[in-house]
């Protein structure tokens, strides 16, 4: 298992504003010990930044496109960068 810091940046796409998916998706990442935020964007997606060991990031990423979540996922784009720190808690935004 690969417990190195990273941030994963996701873009989520699909029916997942008004759905409760930033609650759903700040709860999973909770569960899973990472830190960061949720927040909706003007053109309708769901844009996740999450920091903590990798495997851990990888499997909030899987959640995501698991058809699990509220509303609606089409589509996640993601990718991934060294972790920056100064993070505390997961938001909603």
């Amino acid at each position: 298992m690969d417990t190195a810091p990273v941030r994963l940046v996701a873009w989520v796409h699909g029916w997942v504003q008004g759905v409760g998916f930033r609650w759903w998706t700040r709860s999973r990442a909770l569960e899973l010990g990472l830190v960061g935020s949720a927040r909706n964007t003007a053109d309708g997606r769901v844009h996740v930044t999450a920091e903590g060991p990798r495997d851990r990031a990888e499997r909030l990423l899987a959640l995501l496109r698991s058809g699990d979540a509220p509303g609606r996922v089409d589509l996640v784009v993601e990718s991934w960068e060294p972790a920056r720190g100064g993070l505390t808690g997961f938001e909603e935004r």
